[in-house]
């Protein structure tokens, strides 16, 4: 029984803390658009590439 002393309050805190946690994703909009990024997968159209190609070295500057 006296581990009950010692079990409801840290269950007391873990609740609490989800419960925080919660109220923050709420208050950030992590559940404002719950449709739209299971829809973009059937997309055709591809994505540009994250990063502009780099223009091949001129080899003949290097040799100055």
């Amino acid at each position: 029984m006296n581990v009950l002393l010692f079990l409801v309050p840290i269950s007391l805190l873990l609740v609490g803390l989800a419960l925080a946690v919660f109220a923050w994703a709420v208050r950030s909009g992590q559940f404002e658009d719950l449709d739209t990024p299971s829809l973009d997968i059937l997309g055709d159209e591809r994505a540009p590439p994250p990063y502009p190609a780099a223009p091949p070295a001129d080899a003949s500057r290097d040799a100055d």
